[in-house]
């Protein structure tokens, strides 16, 4: 990040294009004679800029990169899927065993194509062109705080500042960062509410900046929530604040934030050509024990073994039977893939079911206006069935029997495991805050699925739901495979170009630089 060349170069490339776009508003009273159709086109020196930022919060094409950045880390810590083969015979990030190389697209994508982006948008439009400002930041909050909930103190406050480029900023301090951002943005969308600028650049509201103001107030309250544990005053002050705001937050399933890409989802390559993901175990449990209707919208029935659905342990070492990666493979890629109704869908990236269940805590937790815990709890549950097409919602929501199951391997028995949970469905008022906190979050990562990234983080932040350990851990005692993985380490690409960076940054972790150290808002503490 250190690259003073290509920093100058940079510069005084955004120079050129900031010379042909000083004069916009000038352009608008047409003192110049300049045409609208002249205009529009020189007006994509900023849109142009937001199409790989949308395709770039996880990376759409090429699948590989995706595969890299969350599908072989997130997507299986969380629970949702793991490889129907090892890989690397057995030692790789699904077993602990962390490939540096792996994990620099979990690093490089973002800054690469959301950073780099965000600040070429933020010195064209930050004065002149608020609006277009504020979307940029909202997506730029959206992309960051998934790279500090993988990895911990990130480059955020000094991307882009020539003298200061590479100094890290604390989790507490980015998480700080965010929620000033979001207050520009929100102020600045909510002063020209009504304008259309950025419809032909929108890739997932249609340019209708009040939903653009909803997904801000919801990235707050996610933010605001995933803090409360470390920072009670700041998360009741920032959840309170998103969901006082005149425009509120999500509520409906048309106000989620897709990502309308012209591109296919990832999972369609990773899953129906490469056959390299497969429902997760932990899936499996909690779906067929709740009996749960959306398992069929989620998942594919299995073709080598039955059943309704199948899913895979996690962490799957390569076992001596096997002459090779692909051997295991042919055993295990007949179970359970991802359903068409997944692969063909937008990217989903929140949802306002999330929305209702972040409410439901917020309600446990005594913020004003978040309204009632069951009402919420019960109303997140609605959404998700209601979003993927599944029936039943009315006997699952009041369901006080159902509980996970154990998991069978119908290959290896050594894979089998009993579940970890009795928690049922229905909402209990005389239960603990505790209790009611295991069935918001179960739920809500039902409903999250097949956004891995998120459903990881709230699993690292609360313990649940819980999830079956990892078959095989390869991390030399470096993760207890209990308490399972808590962050990324940092990368190589980064380490070779910032050391000082990254001394610094490892300097504000609560331990070394491994996958067994917890970010700063995860406190392993009772969450009440």
């Amino acid at each position: 990040m250190k690259n003073i060349n290509k920093i100058l170069a940079r510069l005084i490339v955004l120079g050129l294009v900031a010379t042909s776009c000083s004069n916009l508003e000038d352009y608008n009273v047409n003192d110049r004679n300049i045409t609208q159709e002249q205009l529009e086109v020189d007006f994509q020196h900023v849109g142009s800029k937001y199409k790989p930022i949308f395709e770039n919060i996880y990376k759409y094409s090429p699948a590989a990169q995706y595969q890299l950045q969350q599908n072989l880390n997130a997507d299986v810590y969380s629970g949702y899927m793991t490889n129907p083969r090892p890989f690397v015979a057995g030692a790789n990030n699904t077993t602990y065993k962390m490939i540096s190389g792996w994990n620099n697209s979990i690093w490089s994508i973002p800054y690469t194509n959301v950073m780099n982006n965000v600040q070429t948008i933020s010195e064209l439009t930050a004065i002149d062109y608020p609006t277009l400002y504020a979307v940029a930041l909202i997506l730029k909050v959206e992309t960051m705080h998934r790279v500090s909930d993988v990895f911990g103190p990130i480059v955020y406050s000094n991307f882009g500042d020539l003298e200061n480029a590479g100094i890290y900023d604390s989790q507490q301090e980015v998480y700080s960062a965010f929620f000033t951002d979001l207050d520009t943005a929100v102020a600045n969308l909510m002063a020209n509410i009504d304008s259309k600028s950025f419809a032909s650049f929108d890739l997932s509201y249609d340019g209708d900046y009040k939903q653009w103001v909803k997904l801000a107030n919801s990235l707050r309250l996610r933010l605001a929530i995933r803090i409360s544990k470390v920072d009670a005053d700041k998360a009741k002050l920032e959840g309170e604040k998103a969901l006082s705001q005149s425009l509120g937050v999500m509520e409906t399933n048309a106000d989620g934030f897709f990502v309308n890409s012209e591109f296919d989802h990832p999972l369609t390559t990773l899953d129906n050509s490469w056959g390299d993901t497969r429902m997760n175990a932990t899936m499996e449990s909690i779906l067929t024990g709740y009996n749960d209707s959306r398992a069929t919208s989620y998942f594919d029935a299995p073709t080598s073994v039955s059943g309704t659905v199948k899913g895979i342990r996690a962490g799957l070492p390569l076992l001596g039977a096997y002459a090779d990666e692909l051997a295991q493979k042919a055993d295990y890629i007949g179970f359970s893939a991802i359903n068409d109704n997944i692969h063909t869908s937008k990217v989903q990236l929140m949802t306002a079911s999330e929305v209702a269940f972040l409410k439901a805590e917020a309600s446990l937790r005594n913020w004003s206006g978040a309204g009632s815990a069951q009402t919420n709890y019960e109303k997140g549950i609605q959404l998700s069935f209601d979003q993927h097409g599944a029936s039943g919602s009315a006997s699952y929501i009041v369901d006080n029997i159902s509980t996970p199951l154990d998991y069978t391997d119908p290959i290896n028995a050594t894979n089998s495991v009993a579940a970890l949970s009795n928690i049922t469905i229905a909402w209990d008022g005389g239960a603990t805050n505790e209790k009611n906190l295991e069935r918001i979050i179960t739920q809500k990562w039902i409903a999250m699925f097949p956004e891995g990234q998120e459903a990881w983080s709230e699993f690292r932040r609360t313990g649940y739901p819980k999830i079956f350990p990892v078959v095989s851990n390869q991390s030399g005692g470096l993760v207890d495979t209990d308490i399972q993985i808590r962050r990324i380490p940092f990368v190589d690409s980064e380490i070779s170009t910032n050391s000082e960076g990254v001394a610094t940054a490892v300097s504000l972790l609560k331990g070394s630089d491994n996958a067994g150290t917890r970010l700063w808002w995860d406190t392993g503490a009772s969450n009440f």
